[in-house]
């Protein structure tokens, strides 16, 4: 490839797709027998076997903790779950309809004016700290954003929950009732934070290596990843099941929708169907599929957006044109379904993958850190005009050239 760049050619690859930008030892997903690993460990194993912190200290160490260094990690995230109060008030800047992924991308981005003390890329030391900080605070400051748009007050993190018994809290408390935690949902967001929490290379994760590429901090290239997060074709894939969802309005508008989806089948992917990443079927919505029964069966299915979910599975996975052309439900569809039935407005899905995220974004910097920092440069194929010479509105020529 240097032979290549030396000679004045190069290869075009639109997204990169047989383009690989890095070496990683994260995650591999191997796309012929639907496996994803992390760190080697199953994804399947790590989502009904941890709690999400366990698996947030594999993707930063690369092996399974034992209890003492799993518990001196845990104490260490919850020391760093408050946020400075002057970055809750940032939050009264913004409208209360703005989108919550909105605030994510200004509030993360903001931690680098408030931790000086942690801004410098090339100090181990200064990238552990802003590591830890980011992985503690990111549940506190996107609770933080839905509470701000839905005009209720913001509830404190508590240390003695789990990470996501603590994100649960602070996104239901209210002053006036004492909160409860029902385990079916705690279990149900920690597989959701788990099974986000890395997929290789994908656009988010490629932004923030990007972005980190040239000595960036972490603060500015996870809100940089926010950004690439919110769209609809990355982490707003789920916010796009639901609207699909409530386009359909009912079970008997069904059939009408498949015999459409049939007809353009990659705005059906769009919505929540199929993973370009795996050729037969998305292991992760394997485990999200179960997750998401035992939810219902715990919340019960009076919601009308719910039962159409329903009926959407069941064709997508008995129909022979859906099973052929592998247009399963995805994680994407599973993980609307979930949060839906918490009661979460779909503004917030993205906002819930990028939690997950969180912990992948910060590994990938961190490896990049450790070998000598390239910066992205990607070549690009000139369409436009040739040389010309400029004619001023006036009519002028440039006075060179008369």
């Amino acid at each position: 490839m240097r032979g290549l760049n030396q000679s004045g050619f190069c290869s075009y690859d639109p997204g990169f797709a047989n383009t690989a930008g890095c070496q990683s030892a994260i995650s591999w997903i191997d796309t012929e027998n639907s496996v994803l690993l992390h760190r080697g460990y199953p994804v399947d194993q790590l989502a009904r076997q941890c709690d999400f912190l366990e698996v947030a200290y594999i993707m930063l160490n690369g092996d399974a903790p034992d209890e003492a260094s799993y518990q001196t990690f845990r104490e260490t995230i919850t020391r760093h779950t408050l946020v400075h109060e002057q970055i809750a008030r940032m939050c009264s800047g913004f409208r209360r309809d703005s989108h919550p992924m909105a605030l994510m991308c200004a509030l993360v981005g903001a931690l680098a004016a408030f931790y000086h003390d942690v801004l410098d890329v090339e100090n181990p030391q200064h990238r552990a700290l802003a590591a830890t900080r980011l992985l503690s605070k990111m549940p506190t400051i996107a609770a933080m954003s839905y509470k701000y748009t839905i005009e209720q007050p913001a509830a404190y993190p508590r240390n003695d929950l789990s990470y996501a018994g603590n994100f649960l809290q602070m996104l239901f408390a209210i002053p006036a009732e004492k909160y409860v935690l029902n385990p079916v949902i705690e279990q149900a967001m920690n597989q959701i934070l788990v099974l986000h929490a890395d997929h290789g290379q994908c656009a988010s994760t490629t932004t923030v290596r990007a972005a980190g590429s040239s000595g960036a901090n972490l603060f500015a290239c996870v809100a940089a990843g926010l950004a690439s997060l919110w769209g609809p074709m990355h982490g707003g894939a789920n916010e796009s099941s639901m609207r699909m969802l409530e386009e359909i309005e009912s079970v008997d508008q069904v059939p009408a929708f498949l015999r459409q989806a049939k007809r353009d089948p990659q705005a059906f992917r769009r919505l929540g169907f199929g993973n370009s990443r795996y050729r037969h079927r998305d292991p992760r919505a394997d485990i999200l599929r179960e997750t998401s029964h035992r939810v219902l069966a715990e919340v019960g299915m009076s919601d009308r957006l719910l039962q159409v979910a329903m009926a959407l599975e069941d064709v997508a996975l008995t129909d022979p044109y859906f099973v052929d052309n592998g247009l399963s439900p995805s994680v994407d569809f599973y993980t609307a379904v979930i949060l839906k039935a918490m009661n979460l407005p779909s503004s917030m899905f993205a906002v819930v993958t990028a939690v997950g995220r969180t912990v992948g974004w910060v590994a990938h910097w961190n490896e990049m850190h450790q070998a000598p920092l390239t910066i992205y440069r990607p070549r690009q194929i000139y369409v436009g005009e040739g040389y010309r010479d400029y004619v001023s509105r006036r009519g002028e020529r440039s006075a060179e050239l008369r």
